[in-house]
C-alpha cells in the first residue's frame, strides 16, 4: 500500500488535540487507566508492519493489552493478544518477539505475553482513523 500522508499532514488537518483520539483502534480492549498504559501504547506505536507504512497499533492489530500488578514482585504483567493482517503474513513468527520486544524494556513492566489470535479475522473496519487517512482508506 502505498501512504499517502503521514502524522503531520493528519496533525495539520484534524489538529492536534483531537489527534491522539484519531489514533485509537476501535476494536480494542485495553487497560487504559493503567499508569504503565501511556509507555505501552507509545512503544507499540513503534512497531511497523514491513509491508504497510502504518504501525501496527494504529493498523488494529493489536486487540487486547491487560495489564496486570504483581505485588510480590512489584512489576506488571502484560498480556497481548493480536492478529495480523492476513495469516499468510511473511512475519507472521516475527511479530510476537517484536511486540515482546518492545514491551519488555519499560520500567515496572515483568512477565509479557503475546498471543496471535485469528478470531475475529481482520479487516480495515480495525484500523483508527489516522491509518485509513495515512493509506487513503477512508
Amino acid at each position: 500500500m502505498k501512504q499517502i500522508a503521514n502524522s503531520d499532514m493528519v496533525k495539520n488537518a484534524v489538529g492536534e488535540d483531537q489527534y491522539d483520539e484519531l489514533q485509537e483502534p476501535p476494536r480494542l480492549e485495553a487497560s487504559k487507566d493503567h499508569r504503565l498504559w501511556p509507555l505501552c501504547r507509545k512503544a507499540l506505536m513503534e512497531i511497523y508492519d514491513p509491508e504497510i507504512p502504518t504501525n501496527i497499533y494504529e493498523l488494529g492489530l493489536i486487540l487486547k493489552v491487560i495489564l496486570t500488578d504483581d505485588k510480590d514482585a512489584g512489576v506488571t504483567d502484560c498480556h497481548v493478544e493480536m492478529t495480523l493482517t492476513s495469516p499468510g503474513c511473511p512475519v507472521a513468527q516475527e511479530m510476537p518477539g517484536w511486540v515482546n520486544n518492545a514491551l519488555m524494556p519499560i520500567d515496572g513492566i515483568g512477565e509479557v505475553t503475546v498471543d496471535i489470535v485469528w478470531d475475529p479475522v481482520w479487516d480495515p473496519t480495525f484500523m483508527s482513523e489516522t491509518a485509513k487517512m495515512e493509506l487513503n482508506m477512508f
